[in-house]
């Protein structure tokens, strides 16, 4: 694995591991393995992972459509997964409206506050007055039990029926093309949000910005293709590719940028 181990970023080597055990399981006992909640990035490890294996397969489910975060079933190649195989619960919550706005910074943050990982949890979704989330079924009777609170208002957690509609989104990426010196994290935030450099570096200073979920306050970070950006205030880029350098030995970058759809 070590070929497949130097395309990654060191800091996610102990993650690799961890997929590379979960291979190893499945091999062994030749069942089923269910992982937590994963973001993207995450799952493309897995996936570069499985891909040395010809008798494994990866099958994903978040509940929402699309889904950022969901989790992974590895099984071997003969496996159809099933919805109840996944074990996701899909919760929503009633909160007076009339005293209160909920965003998702509230929500996550009254989940984590119970004491359970992120990684328990899948998407929160809110739209107008309705809030929904995925939690890992393992976890649930417990989150119905004790998130009776978001701040100071009193909340009411409720399992969603098979009747309810889901909340959907209405993003999509807009692509562009940029020319930047580097592949520096502070140069590149600062071209595409046509922000400062020092605006930038201040972002990523304050813990403002995330690489691939992960919270990067070094401004000489180096980006990669494939990368996802997000920078509070400004929203989420994602690096799609370079195409070569100019006659000035600069950049060529295409970065999209998610945006709501009208």
């Amino acid at each position: 694995m070590e070929h497949l181990i130097q395309h990654f970023r060191k800091d996610e080597q102990q993650f690799i591991e961890q997929a590379i055990g979960w291979q190893r399981e499945v091999e062994d006992r030749y069942a089923p393995k269910l992982t937590d909640f994963l973001d993207p990035r995450q799952r493309f490890i897995v996936g570069a992972v499985l891909g040395q294996s010809i008798d494994l397969i990866m099958q994903t489910a978040g509940v929402f459509e699309p889904a950022e975060r969901a989790r992974v079933l590895i099984a071997p190649s003969y496996f159809v997964a099933t919805e109840d195989d996944f074990q996701m619960t899909i919760f929503t919550i009633s909160f007076p409206s009339k005293f209160l706005q909920l965003k998702h910074p509230d929500v996550l943050g009254a989940l984590l506050s119970l004491g359970i990982d992120r990684s328990k949890f899948g998407d929160i979704r809110i739209c107008e007055n309705t809030v929904q989330f995925a939690v890992a079924t393992e976890v649930g009777d417990y989150v119905r039990a004790n998130l009776t609170s978001i701040g100071k208002v009193k909340v009411h957690v409720e399992e969603i029926g098979e009747a309810v509609p889901l909340i959907q989104t209405n993003e999509e990426w807009i692509e562009s093309s940029y020319t930047v010196a580097s592949m520096r994290l502070d140069v590149v935030l600062a071209t595409v949000l046509n922000i400062s450099r020092q605006k930038a570096q201040s972002l990523i200073a304050a813990s403002k910005v995330k690489v691939n979920w992960t919270v990067r306050e070094t401004t000489s970070f180096e980006l990669q293709e494939g990368d996802i950006l997000s920078a509070r205030g400004y929203g989420r880029l994602k690096v799609i590719m370079t195409e070569g350098r100019t006659k000035k030995d600069k950049i060529r970058l295409q970065v999209g940028r998610l945006e709501q759809k009208a």
